[in-house]
């Protein structure tokens, strides 16, 4: 009986989803184990080989827990919401949701192909109104909070309002705006409704303010920072600007402390806890304020310092991390795009400084923070007034401060930062040393001569620092918060780099905000009236006037009295209001969507109560890395929100994380060369006529043609080449003489489709030309034996490099069996390997192997005989290893070790049911497909995905003898089977009257005998 995998596959396919085999109950009296992989955005292109990598290796997982008796819940959805259906929607006027479907649908087939064991009756897109609800309805939750911080938690607002009716503000510990004035109870009772939607907007977890963003024109909408690459956007490559909008932003930095406890609590890589600890980037230090004054010109601030004016028109607050080396600044930088700048740059430095912030407007945050090479800047004319010394401080701008980073202002000491240091060298600052022993001995130590800032907080003590001469890093910290405490110029604080998030984008296909708008403040629709559907509208861009593109809609407005979306036309500010124009980013949907797969059907809540208490949270998670402070930063933020309001139990949403390595593509390459000539023909066909050309002919040459295309050899082909050419388009059959010069040449690689180049690197040349257009007349040079070879290069698996295999072609030639085990046979989960499709050969030939235990030519050979001790050996040491391998996520060890187990068995012709029924067991979790048919065909029913794992024994890998080796004088010269627990005297009779022994001796008697039971006999001579 043959194997024929795609019989088998589609059979089982059909099987599992008509008996719903994968289905999780909610209800189980079993240990529950929840696997997930991260939400997929359904692309046009479809599945390549790299996707399914971390699918495969939760499918292993998943089959194998259940196979120890947990309820698995295995979902699968769609993070359905995104930019490039709506690109797609721009260029084609094709609606973005039928684009997603037929996405959808693509990405089902294929994923179905492959045989995973989801529980696709749990299906959720976020684009469906029926989850967006409950989207809407969490931002609804997060509006409706706030964050008390003697509490450390969210709380409803209800509560903050309660205490501003009873005392006020002044004693609220609150997350919240900057400079809230200070409101009494009796004032809070006796403003408008207004007033304290205002004043409530600046308690918030999701409010309204005008923030700095990430804008992308060509896109039409704001990016995130990590939706940004090198300075443009990840998607589509567009340049990025920096401007001021009013957005809606979500106060994730409230939960900063415990986005970083929770670290310690899950099982995540280091290294993914230790890119969200930067992302997060706690530090301690001490805010310190400096006053400026707002003259009218620098003659003016120099007026200010000499009178000793120190009212101030403004103040610049900085964040700092080293308060102990304040007598050392020496200048102070703000963020061009602070909000200070404008108003204290003097009208001498007006133009320069605008000049400036256009410029940086360009560079996207990631970009400055990245380049710590280039020095830029410009004086605004202003001085600040140091708080203990009342000196003069001039203020400049830099990109090298961000805006959205502690205050946007840094206090500048280039003795101890060596950016700062870098600043002042190159605009020549002062640099004020205030480190001993810092300056070589015998220097001036009131000048700093070294090459480079000292910023060890170790090993000196401060000097030309007033009251902080002579102390340490520690001590001088100290002294100087309570200094500042004390004169009302600052104090100890600790800072963080997560910002607040921004939550509005530009765009049409995302959720809609539940909001509209009464007077300007935002309200929320009740929740009893959601969804807000996305309306339809004729054009997918931003209106002409530069509004979102819900802009385009004409029914777009809230009535509060039917409760339900109306014609624009109605808006009349009484009963009728606009709605929000913006929608939801991208990771809104993804950030809550484990919850749902709990209880998907449910109408009335998100989740229910007893769904939540019996999944809890997702027990493994898998993914790519690339998510690092995107989604699991977002996720986390709201799985603590709704733990706080009382809405689920778990604090962290996800357990056990792993991010799977990248499948890379082996690229092929053409060599184009582009060869200058100038060529003279003369008496053309003998007719006396001249003739004179020149310009460029471009050849692909093959690859040991390329790295010497400049050499008479190469040149020579090429010339025949292009004469050819030259005489075929003039008619020219004979002339006199022709002279070819070649001027400058040049090669350059350039993608070919990887289908059309052979496992022996050779091009299908009449393919390439058919390829595409440009190379239809293409001309090439090729080896000696008449083949094109191309480079190879690996690298990242994209379309636009045309190196995509497809999983469909793999499961059609193969089988999908053979593409998981050759996906995990690869290399470690974790680690990044290049395809090769030459290698799974192997693989494919492994599978038909393992056939042949169970069935030859006529049909099935399985027997019920006593299997023998070494088929038992070889059997429990692969279920020893297998289940050792799953725990540890050492997916490719274990495909090896039943390579092994296969062999093995073969050497000892093993066709005994008691050890093929559960060697195809433990092989059912990555080839369920191949295990499924040989448990049927063993006579059972049902799914073997059901069966319990096999039970490993250790009694039957105790070796009961040992094979020695024999030495004479430290040389082995033979070995022999002795039982291991044999005494050691009469191994030693055993040994010596053994004839190979005899014949060693040849008649002397041995000065010793050497044995370690065991390891080794040795006789000594």
């Amino acid at each position: 009986m043959k194997y024929n995998p795609n019989e088998i596959e589609a059979r089982w396919q059909k099987y599992w989803a008509e008996n719903k085999t994968f289905m999780a109950d909610d209800l189980s009296d079993k240990p529950k184990y929840y696997v997930l992989d991260m939400f997929p955005y359904p692309s046009g292109a479809g599945l390549h080989v790299g996707h399914p990598l971390g699918y495969i290796a939760s499918d292993i997982y998943a089959r194998y827990k259940r196979h120890q008796g947990y309820n698995v819940l295995h979902p699968q959805g769609y993070d359905s919401f995104g930019l490039p259906a709506e690109q797609y929607a721009i260029q084609t006027g094709q609606h973005p949701a039928i684009t997603t479907e037929a996405n959808i649908n693509r990405y089902r087939q294929q994923l179905d192909k492959i045989g995973f064991s989801f529980d696709w009756d749990r299906e959720v897109r976020t684009s469906s109104p029926e989850y967006y609800k409950w989207t809407q309805w969490i931002f609804i939750q997060l509006f409706n909070s706030w964050y008390n911080k003697d509490a450390d938690k969210a709380e409803s607002i209800c509560t903050l309002i309660a205490i501003f009716e009873k005392e006020g503000n002044a004693f609220v510990n609150a997350v919240s705006d900057d400079n809230i004035p200070v409101f009494t109870a009796e004032d809070w009772n006796g403003y408008n409704k207004e007033k304290q939607e205002r004043i409530l907007l600046q308690y918030r977890l999701t409010y309204l303010a005008e923030t700095e963003v990430n804008w992308c024109p060509a896109l039409g909408t704001v990016l995130a920072n990590d939706e940004i690459v090198n300075g443009v956007s990840e998607r589509g490559g567009h340049p990025v600007i920096r401007k001021k909008m009013t957005q809606w932003s979500m106060r994730i930095s409230a939960y900063a402390e415990r986005l970083l406890a929770g670290l310690d609590t899950i099982d995540w890589t280091e290294s993914l806890k230790e890119s969200q600890r930067n992302w997060i980037g706690k530090s301690v230090g001490a805010s310190v304020t400096f006053k400026v004054k707002q003259p009218t010109s620098e003659k003016d601030m120099v007026e200010y310092f000499l009178t000793g004016d120190d009212t101030g028109d403004y103040e610049i607050e900085v964040f700092t991390t080293r308060p102990d080396t304040i007598f050392g600044v020496t200048f102070m930088t703000l963020a061009p795009e602070h909000d200070l700048v404008p108003r204290i740059t003097t009208p001498e430095q007006k133009a320069a400084v605008e000049q400036y912030i256009e410029a940086t407007a360009k560079r996207s945050e990631r970009d400055r923070m990245a380049d710590v090479k280039t020095i830029s800047g410009v004086f605004t004319g202003a001085y600040a007034e140091h708080p203990f010394t009342k000196e003069p401080i001039p203020v400049w701008i830099g990109d090298y401060v961000l805006a959205c980073y502690g205050t946007g202002a840094v206090m500048a000491v280039p003795a101890g930062d060596q950016r700062d240091y870098d600043f002042a060298k190159h605009f020549n600052i002062p640099i004020k040393n205030i480190f001993a022993p810092q300056p070589p001995k015998g220097e001036n130590p009131d000048e700093i001569i070294a090459e480079e800032a000292f910023s060890a907080k170790e090993g000196f003590t401060l000097v030309n620092s007033d009251f902080l001469d002579g102390m340490s890093y520690k001590e001088a910290t100290k002294a100087v918060i309570k200094n500042l405490e004390d004169i009302g110029r600052g104090k100890g604080k600790t800072n963080y780099r997560l910002r607040d998030a921004v939550f509005s984008r530009q765009r049409y296909w995302g959720e809609p905000f539940p909001v509209y708008y009464v007077n300007g403040l935002p309200q929320m629709i009740a929740t009893e009236h959601l969804p807000v559907r996305l309306p339809e509208v004729e054009k997918y861009l931003p209106t002409e006037d530069g509004q979102p593109p819900l802009g385009n809609s004409s029914e777009w407005a809230w009535d509060t009295t039917q409760n339900k979306v109306v014609a624009n036309s109605l808006i009349d500010n009484q009963t009728i209001f606009p709605l929000e124009l913006n929608t939801m980013p991208g990771w809104a949907g993804s950030s809550w969507y484990w919850l749902r797969y709990m209880d998907p059907f449910n109408k009335e809540q998100f989740v229910s109560a007893g769904h939540e208490a019996y999944w809890q949270n997702v027990d493994l998670y898998i993914g790519g890395s690339e998510h690092a402070t995107g989604h699991l930063l977002y996720s986390r933020f709201w799985n603590k929100f709704l733990k706080d309001r009382g809405y689920i139990n778990s604090d962290e949403p996800f357990k056990k994380l792993i991010n799977q390595g990248m499948i890379l593509g082996t690229s092929a390459f053409v060599h184009e060369a582009i060869y200058n000539y100038n060529c003279t023909i003369e008496d053309i066909n003998f007719t006396g006529m001249n003739e004179s050309t020149e310009g460029s002919f471009t050849v692909y040459l093959s690859k040991s043609l390329a790295d010497k295309y400049n050499t008479d050899e190469v040149k020579k082909k090429v010339k025949n080449l292009l004469l050819n050419d030259i005489f075929a388009s003039k008619a020219i059959k004979t002339y006199r003489k022709v002279d070819l010069e070649f001027g400058e040449a040049t090669v350059r690689n350039i993608h070919a489709d990887v289908s059309l180049v052979n496992a022996s690197d050779e091009l299908d040349i009449d393919g390439f030309r058919n390829w595409r257009s440009e190379y239809n007349t293409a001309r090439f040079i090729t080896e000696d034996n008449g083949n094109y070879i191309v480079s190879r290069e690996v690298e990242k698996m994209s379309k636009s490099k045309y190196n995509v295999v497809t999983p469909d072609d793999i499961c059609e030639q193969y089988g999908a069996d053979t593409l998981r085990l050759y996906e995990m046979f690869l290399g470690p989960l974790e680690q990044a390997k290049p395809w090769n499709t030459a290698g799974i050969t192997g693989v494919s030939g492994f599978l038909k192997k393992l056939w042949k235990f169970y069935f030859d030519d006529k049909g099935l050979i399985v027997n019920s005989n006593p299997a023998s001790a070494e088929a038992y050996k070889i059997l429990h040491r692969t279920i020893k290893k297998v289940q050792d391998d799953i725990e540890n996520f050492s997916f490719n060890t274990s495909v090896s070790s039943f390579m092994i187990a296969v062999n093995e068995l073969t050497a000892i012709n093993c066709h005994e049911r008691l050890i093929l029924e559960p060697l195809a067991v433990i092989i059912s979790p990555y080839a369920p497909h191949i295990a499924e048919e040989l448990w049927h065909r063993l006579g059972h029913q049902g799914s073997i995905s059901k069966v319990p794992f096999p039970i490993f024994k250790p009694e039957y890998l105790v070796e009961s003898s040992k094979e020695y080796p024999v030495s004479f004088n430290g040389k082995m010269r033979f070995k022999i089977e002795l039982p291991l627990d044999m005494p050691q005297d009469e191994m030693q009779q055993l040994i010596l009257a053994d004839d190979r022994t005899v014949q060693q001796l040849e008649g002397k008697t041995p000065k010793k005998v050497i044995i370690v039971p065991g390891k080794i006999i040795n006789i000594v001579m």
